[in-house]
């Protein structure tokens, strides 16, 4: 059983049909709710932060993670972060490309981590293309990250034939 994530657009959200679409998928594919993140963007929660918390306080409460995509890149308060199920806040890459050659961008990523740490908030830096960005995360204390210096995108074979080999290997 592999964790699964899944971008939710902000139209998604305003159909309110968000919650049913989520647990016919859960039950047609068997996936474990705990093992399913929905990718929402932090622009998204803003537009209706009243009707965004009710939506997401229904998706956690059926057992699916909720991370915050793009954080960072959204014009709102940090407030939203303690009244929403946030169990991870999605570093944007326009942070990430600079560092560590640029003190700001450095200094904006140690924050969000700090801030994501002290209220027990788990952090995945997006768009990681080069060594140095990853050793300067890890050195930060950001333990996730993707992109382009961990893989490449792969087909739907690419990765099937991936996951048969490591289930035959036992990982």
């Amino acid at each position: 059983a592999l964790p699964v994530s899944v971008n939710i657009s902000p139209v998604q959200m305003r159909k309110g049909r968000l919650r049913e679409s989520v647990l016919r998928a859960l039950n047609e594919s068997g996936l474990a709710p705990s093992l399913l993140a929905l990718e929402i963007t932090e622009s998204a929660v803003m537009e209706d932060i009243t009707s965004a918390a009710r939506l997401l306080d229904d998706l956690h409460a059926i057992g699916v993670q909720i991370e915050i995509d793009d954080f960072g890149t959204g014009h709102s308060s940090l407030a939203y972060l303690k009244q929403l199920p946030i169990q991870r806040l999605k570093v944007d890459r326009s942070f990430i490309r600079d560092i560590p050659g640029d003190p700001d961008d450095t200094a904006i990523v140690e924050a969000i981590i700090s801030l994501a740490t002290s209220l027990k908030i788990g952090i995945i830096a997006e768009g990681v293309e080069h060594a140095e960005e990853a050793e300067m995360l890890k050195e930060l204390g950001c333990n996730l990250a993707q992109g382009y210096h961990f893989s490449r995108p792969h087909s739907e074979k690419d990765i099937t034939d991936k996951l048969i080999a490591w289930a035959k290997e036992g990982k």
